[in-house]
């Protein structure tokens, strides 16, 4: 059967449910659960979750949607029953916590492909984490289902799976304690474009492979996307808003929304990074956003997939630990530019997440800062840290008027908070970023 007879809805005279609803997989806790589904026009549909239960009729067009309560985790498994003219029982059901990971080839990229992916896979046995790979499909009209499956994290089932979210997740249960669904919804090499909610065609991704999960109750979406658009460069940030916007008005509630800057490259066109990363910074000012920066994970610059997935994984897991879970004084960020301050021949710059301090990751002096004055030309430029501040000068620059830090494609400074995370690029004149404070 080609895609088109599966996706689209006929008359039948079974209760259906999308696959996104079935064995093993975890519903999101603390959220209403909403439950859709198929049936013959008029059929009376009934959906029951352990004491609870809720009534429809399916539509016209054979559609159904019931919502029960929110309910709480607790790590035993649960059956979900949806009875109509027959009867479906969902069994190993979990209540916990839900996040979907989207994006291109980084996001989508399998752990059996990073460093360390042996003894990771062999490590990889959460009975409680449980995993829903999306294919690949795009469609010119938004999708009814995806032919996917919810599957135990095993060693068998985790190989082909995103490393970031993985990772994530990984994190996440360690942390709370409770059941974790993830769902993998990435395809390398796409542009942001095609993820876009405007049920045209162009977000034919979207159409495919988002559509038909939601409103499939998530607490947030991850998301490692940007290669495809750095020509865009600031453009970028519009996309990014009609991004979150559309899927957050898509599932009906204002989930977080956690995205990777992109690594340095030298592949991209000369200068062409930059204003991207700025865009992404930008996207700190969306509410509910955070970013993690990865400058410091390359360890080739000619390979456009990092390796290092594990450092990418929980350094998104610090900024839903800190921001959706409300763990208290935990440094979230690297140091992100905030402001500068003309001093005589010096600038000093001053950086939201310092936490307990600035230091130099490899113990040298402060690298890829350079200076201007009203010229525009840019110096090399000596850069100390002072207190919670960097000062910057350069000699052959008697009145500054901006600074730049690691704004090129290959960057990989050396500024870093305390925790050891990674300031991101920035410069000085006119710029854009958010601080996600």
């Amino acid at each position: 059967m080609g895609w088109a007879g599966f996706l689209e809805p006929v008359a039948r005279a079974d209760v259906k449910l999308p696959a996104v609803f079935n064995h093993h997989m975890v519903l999101q806790r603390q959220r209403p659960i909403v439950v859709w589904g198929w049936a013959d026009p008029g059929e009376p549909v009934s959906v029951a979750l352990d004491q609870q239960s809720a009534q429809a009729a399916a539509d016209a067009n054979g559609d159904w949607k019931v919502t029960l309560p929110a309910v709480e985790a607790d790590g035993k498994p649960h059956r979900l029953t949806v009875s109509g003219k027959n009867k479906i029982e969902l069994d190993d059901v979990l209540i916990g916590e839900v996040w979907l990971g989207s994006g291109q080839s980084n996001m989508e990229w399998p752990l059996a492909a990073t460093h360390n992916a042996q003894e990771a896979i062999a490590a990889a046995q959460h009975p409680q984490i449980r995993l829903f790979h999306v294919p690949k499909v795009q469609t010119p009209e938004p999708a009814k289902d995806v032919k996917a499956e919810w599957k135990a994290c095993t060693p068998q089932t985790i190989p082909g799976f995103s490393a970031v979210l993985y990772y994530f997740g990984v994190r996440i249960h360690k942390e709370l304690n409770v059941p974790v669904g993830l769902i993998n919804d990435s395809w390398g090499g796409s542009p942001i474009e095609a993820w876009l909610a405007t049920g045209g065609q162009s977000g034919q991704m979207y159409n495919g492979m988002i559509a038909p999960v939601k409103p499939f109750a998530v607490r947030g979406v991850l998301w490692y996307q940007g290669e495809s658009n750095v020509s865009n460069g600031l453009a970028y940030f519009n996309k990014m808003q009609a991004l979150i916007e559309g899927w957050r008005k898509a599932w009906g509630y204002e989930f977080p929304f956690y995205f990777v800057q992109l690594a340095p490259w030298s592949g991209y066109a000369p200068d062409a990074l930059p204003p991207l990363w700025e865009a992404q910074v930008a996207s700190l000012k969306i509410p509910g956003t955070g970013m993690a920066v990865v400058t410091d994970l390359v360890d080739d610059i000619k390979d456009i997939h990092p390796r290092n997935k594990l450092d990418v994984g929980n350094r998104l897991a610090l900024w839903a630990r800190a921001k959706t879970y409300g763990k208290k004084d935990l440094v979230f960020s690297g140091p992100l530019y905030r402001s500068m301050a003309i001093e005589g021949n010096k600038v000093r710059l001053s950086f939201a997440h310092v936490g307990k301090g600035l230091k130099s990751r490899d113990g040298k002096p402060l690298s890829e800062f350079e200076i201007a004055g009203a010229d525009g030309k840019f110096v090399p430029a000596e850069a100390a840290i002072d207190g919670a501040t960097v000062v910057v000068h350069s000699k052959d620059v008697a009145e500054p008027k901006h600074v730049r830090f690691g704004w090129h494609n290959t960057a990989n400074p050396n500024l870093v908070n305390a925790e050891g995370l990674p300031a991101s690029p920035f410069q000085t004149n006119g710029w854009q970023g958010g601080t996600g404070e």
